[in-house]
Formats: C-alpha cells, sequence, structure tokens
C-alpha cells in the first residue's frame, strides 16, 4: 500500500515543482561555485532548501526534512558571513542535492526514503560547525565586507515565487511542518483564509491538467517512465478555442450556401460567396493546425537547465576547468522530442569535456586561458530547431581519426584514402569507434557517439561536424519543429506514390543513359564533379522494377550522399503521419492519405538503406491493403 495515501495529487504537485527548483539549485550552485561571495545566490539557494524541506515536512517525508534542515543551516550561516564557501563545503553541498533528488525517486515511487548516508550527515555538521575547510566567522571578518544578506521571507505566492509548503501543511492539517528538534525557525501564523484557498495559493503554478513528474534526473534508465502530461498557456488554449468557434461559424455558411445550391440558386453571387467561404475555412484549418502544434512546444531551458551541473561535476573529476554557457533557452521545441534528446546531449557533453577540452597546462601551453568555455545553443531557423555543442578545445584531427578506424577494421585503408574531412569526422559515430588510449568511466569503450546519432536520426533529424584544429569542435543536431507533420517529397514507382523525408533531398536531377557510369560493378552519376552512387527505390524495397527509371533524387544523410531512382515525382506535401502499430515492414516509417484518398507510404530512408540488397517479404499488394486496413480502423 502507498505510504501516501489520499495525498497522491498533492505529492505529485511537491515531486513537480521541487524537481524543478532543485534544478535550479544545481544551476546555482554552479554559479555560486564561481562566485563565492554572491549574496544573492546564497539568499536563494536557502530559500530552495527551505522551500523544499517545508513541502517535505507536509508529506512526512522526515528524512528528506532532516538533511534539507540540515543543509539549509549550512547556507543560512553562509549568507550571514558566518562561514565562507570552500571547496570542500561546496562537494558536500553538491552530495547533498545529489542525496535529494536520490530521495525525489523514492517519493515518485509512493514510499518514504531512507535517511541518507551517514557520512554525507556528519560532514553536513562539521561544515555547519565550521570543521571541513569552510572559513570560518573569523577568517570571513578578514574578506571585504559584503552586503547585507536579504530577508529570507519568500514572496508571497502568485508572484512567481515557490509554493509556501509550511503554511500548506498548518492549513490542511492544523499541526506544524514536520522538523527536526534542531530546526530555529519560526512557523508563520496560520492564515484565516479556507484550506482550499491556501492550497491553491501555496501550489501557485499548478497546472489545471494535473502533470506527472517526469523523473528525477539521474534515475536509473529502467526506472524512467515517459511522462505524456504537458503544460499549455492558457493563451494557446484560447486561440485553438476561438479558432474552433470560427470554423464553426463558417461551417453553418457552407451548409446553408449548399442548400441554397441545392434549391437551384445557383447564380454567380451565390457562387461567388462560395468560393469566400471555403477559401476561409481554408485559412482557419490552417491557422488551427499552427495553434495546436504550438500546444505541444514547450521551452528546451527545461531540458539544458540539468546540463550545467554535469558538466561541472564531469570537468572538476577530470582536473579542468570549464564552463556551460547556455543560449536560446526559451526556443521552444516539440514536447515528445524533449526526453529523447536528454541522452544525446549528455554524451555530447561528456565527449565535448573529457575528448574536446584539453587539461589546463596543455591550454597555457597553447596560449590559452585556463578555463574552456563549452556552449550550449538552441535557435530555430525556418522549419527546423538547431542545437549546437561547440567546445573551444584542440579540435579533430581527420588523419588521426581515419587511422584509428583502420586499426580497429572499422574500415579500410582504400576507403580511408578516399574520405574528406567532413566524412572523416563522421567515422566517430560508427559503433566500437574510439581514439581514447585508456578505457575509463567516462570513455574509451566505442559507444556512446553511435547510439547519439541514432537517436537523432530516431527524431528525423541529423548531426553534423564542424572543427578546426586547435581552435575546437562543433556538433550541430538540427531537428523538424514537431514530429507530428513532417515534410515529404511524394514519389512514384509506377502508379503507387511514395513520400521521402524532403529533410533529406537535395535537388531532382534527370537520369539519361549516357550520363549514367559503371563504378566498381555499381551505377553512378557525376554530378558538379562529385561521383554519385545511383539507387533504384524499387530495390530498396524489393519491389520489381517495371521499367527504366527516368528521375533522380538527389539525398543525403549525415553519412552519405546518392541518387535515388524513381518513375516520377507528385510534388511536396505535409504528411501528418499514421503509425503502422504491429504491422511494421521495414523502411516504412508510417502511412497518410492524398486528398484523394490514395494511400501514400512514407518510407524511412536510413532503415532502408542499411539493408540494401534484402528483400523484405511483404509484396506491394499486401502493404497497401494493410496499410489501408489500419487507415480504416483509425
Amino acid at each position: 500500500m502507498s505510504d501516501f495515501a489520499g495525498m497522491e495529487d498533492l505529492l505529485q504537485d511537491f515531486l513537480l515543482e521541487a524537481g524543478d527548483l532543485l534544478s535550479d539549485v544545481d544551476n546555482k550552485l554552479v554559479d555560486l561555485e564561481r562566485a563565492p561571495d554572491d549574496r544573492g545566490l546564497l539568499n536563494e539557494i536557502f530559500r530552495g532548501f527551505h522551500t523544499i524541506k517545508g513541502g517535505a515536512g507536509f508529506l512526512n517525508a522526515t528524512e528528506l526534512v532532516t538533511l534539507c534542515h540540515l543543509t539549509e543551516n549550512l547556507f543560512d550561516k553562509l549568507r550571514n558571513g558566518e562561514l565562507r564557501v570552500t571547496a570542500e563545503s561546496m562537494d558536500v553541498i553538491l552530495s547533498a542535492t545529489g542525496s535529494v533528488r536520490d530521495m525525489f525517486g523514492a517519493l515518485e515511487s509512493s514510499t518514504q526514503p531512507h535517511a541518507a548516508d551517514p557520512d554525507l550527515i556528519d560532514s553536513l555538521k562539521r561544515a555547519i560547525a565550521g570543521e571541513l575547510g569552510a572559513a570560518s566567522a573569523a577568517t570571513a571578518a578578514q574578506a571585504p565586507a559584503a552586503p547585507a544578506a536579504a530577508p529570507a521571507a519568500s514572496a508571497p505566492a502568485g508572484a512567481g515565487s515557490e509554493p509556501d509548503w509550511d503554511i500548506l501543511h498548518q492549513a490542511v492539517s492544523g499541526v506544524p511542518a514536520v522538523v527536526p528538534p534542531a530546526a530555529v525557525i519560526e512557523a508563520p501564523a496560520v492564515p484565516k483564509e479556507k484550506p482550499e484557498e491556501i492550497i491553491k495559493a501555496a501550489i501557485g503554478r499548478r497546472a489545471s491538467d494535473k502533470p506527472g513528474y517526469s523523473g528525477p534526473t539521474g534515475r536509473r534508465e529502467s526506472e524512467k517512465q515517459r511522462d505524456n502530461s504537458i503544460r499549455v498557456d492558457t493563451t494557446r488554449l484560447d486561440q485553438v478555442l476561438n479558432l474552433s468557434g470560427e470554423i464553426g461559424l463558417t461551417k453553418n455558411r457552407l451548409n446553408a450556401l449548399r442548400s441554397q445550391i441545392l434549391n437551384g440558386d445557383d447564380d454567380p453571387e451565390t457562387m461567388h460567396a462560395l468560393d469566400v467561404a471555403v477559401s476561409q475555412l481554408d485559412l482557419l484549418v490552417s491557422d488551427l493546425q499552427n495553434a495546436v502544434m504550438k500546444t505541444r512546444m514547450q521551452p528546451i531551458g527545461r531540458l539544458f537547465q540539468k546540463y550545467p551541473r554535469i558538466a561541472r561535476d564531469l570537468a572538476r573529476n577530470l582536473g579542468k576547468d570549464v564552463e556551460l554557457v547556455l543560449a536560446g533557452e526559451d526556443t521552444e521545441i516539440d514536447k515528445t522530442m524533449i526526453e529523447d534528446l536528454s541522452d544525446p546531449i549528455i554524451h555530447l557533453i561528456r565527449n565535448a569535456v573529457d575528448h574536446g577540452v584539453e587539461g589546463k597546462a596543455e591550454r597555457l601551453a597553447n596560449g590559452k586561458s585556463e578555463k574552456s568555455i563549452l556552449r550550449l545553443e538552441a535557435r530555430q531557423e525556418g522549419d527546423h530547431i538547431i542545437i549546437l555543442v561547440a567546445d573551444d578545445g584542440r579540435g579533430m584531427n581527420a588523419e588521426k581519426l581515419r587511422a584509428s578506424a583502420v586499426s580497429k577494421g572499422l574500415i579500410t585503408d582504400e576507403e580511408a584514402n578516399t574520405m574528406d574531412e567532413r566524412q572523416s569526422y563522421n567515422l566517430v559515430f560508427l559503433p566500437g569507434f574510439s581514439t581514447a588510449g585508456v578505457v575509463s568511466d567516462v570513455s574509451g569503450r566505442g559507444v556512446g557517439m553511435d547510439v547519439v546519432r541514432t537517436n537523432i536520426q530516431k527524431l528525423n533529424g541529423q548531426i553534423d561536424i564542424k572543427s578546426t584544429a586547435g581552435q575546437g569542435t562543433s556538433f550541430i543536431i538540427s531537428l523538424p519543429l514537431t514530429l507530428a507533420i513532417l515534410p515529404v517529397l511524394l514519389v512514384r514507382l509506377g502508379d503507387q506514390p511514395l513520400a521521402v523525408p524532403l529533410s533529406m533531398v537535395r535537388e531532382i536531377l534527370p537520369i539519361t543513359p549516357d550520363e549514367v557510369r559503371e563504378v566498381g560493378g555499381r551505377a553512378t552519376m557525376v554530378v558538379r564533379g562529385e561521383v554519385l552512387p545511383i539507387i533504384p527505390l524499387a530495390n530498396l524495397l524489393g519491389w520489381p522494377q517495371e521499367a527504366q527509371p527516368e528521375y533522380g533524387v538527389l539525398m543525403q544523410t549525415a553519412e552519405q550522399s546518392f541518387i535515388l531512382a524513381i518513375d516520377s515525382f507528385a510534388g511536396r506535401e505535409d504528411a501528418v503521419i499514421k503509425s503502422l502499430d504491429d504491422f511494421r515492414p521495414k523502411g516504412v516509417a508510417g502511412v497518410t492519405t492524398l486528398s484523394n484518398g490514395q494511400i501514400v507510404l512514407i518510407l524511412d530512408m536510413k532503415e532502408l538503406l542499411g539493408g540494401v540488397g534484402e528483400r523484405h517479404g511483404v509484396s506491394r499488394a499486401v502493404l497497401i491493403q494493410e496499410s489501408k486496413k489500419k487507415l480504416l480502423a483509425a
């Protein structure tokens, strides 16, 4: 039985609010390490722990209260100038936030958390007493005078502040929140408002759709569960509602015009009114699609906020000085992509800190500053989101990459000799590739970067590398704005239309027999001096080739460029993807329908290219028939 029977909603509210708050505290701790005398930061971190402690007290999570209370007491002394922040005390504080996060994991499972590590509790007590490398009051007195500490009291709920869980607990239960005997902070007087009014004010930002908690950062992968809830700005919902109302009015106008025409009233004025109404409906439906898409969008800053702590901890373990700079945190991205981007970005940051950034001595010898700047940036370009992970480290050596790949048997000497710099950089995405001389808990096992590329490709995205020796390396991720609608190019094999992702298409070319050359047993064409292989789409699908292809689509992936041979093409479409669920042949991402009702298969080109020469065992007739069944069922 749950330890929180009857309190499930409040538990989820606490986890949601406290999880965001703890991530914010983590980032402020990274800033505090660079500015240990910043009283503003000290006060904000103090209030963060105080707020989490109050909520934990309301839930009777005594062990979490104890840990937060000790950390809060330490920050009380730091902000009042009795102690100063040192490397040793910062390590203890960061360990405490890690333990708090672990306790959130227990609460998410509806169980009370176990006590924190006794060594951690002892270290916190020693830090409070000034016995853990934290400068004492006497030492602090020798430091330059600091501004007076700001009051600890939080701003009123609803003004962008955190919920006051102490008030919430007293309002509902009539008893003070659970705190250890050592607590000296006075509980506020119980307000006279009704409990339900206090709950509303205390929770403040609680969303009306009661979103679930996505889980603390650092939980084991096997325990993670996808959070399918979403916070939506009510302004956006109002826009959807207004557009729905406008569409309803236009529908009524069309029905009236239909009745007039059926009754023989088909004069030019009526037909013009019909044309205007249809045009208005087309515009409104487009606006509604855009508005609904925006409800799926979330600021990418919610994903970025956990990375400064990760970069800081790794750099400290490796003896490097690295500052992670965030930019474009307000850029919005489809909610369904956020969780899938988490691990790839972590891999890229770890790779940059471990491989890309030099040690302090090497940087100084090369005329650089000791501190390395690692940049994590997001921006929107057209209908795509660009995510950049860039370091100012040693850069990549194309020759060394090729040699390493050859030594591991991943490519041949002949292949290595034909590779340009871009192709050489992309070798890091091969499974089993690594340039690390020693295997460690950070790198060297040849896993990670191949997973990054695979996960990005699952999101219909691409990843590219730019690097300059001695200046640094940039990983550029390009993603569609949303996964709900996919821009595609319609191509044809015979009379059957098929869709390929437009993001991979560069241009359409005629294929004439005079321009086709055989190189190494494969048909090729020369396009602007580059020899490109010709791959018939019919071969990829395992369908019979009914006629000689007349057109080629020049396509580009992160690994290669090639010409996809087709019979004809039918233009561009924005496809709404329907999943085939249990019936999903290799190379087919989903299906959609054209305005004339014709079934269109949306091809997964990366999966098809991975099985060149294979026949997939599903005939065209069976594939179309099964796809039609799925669409009708939907």
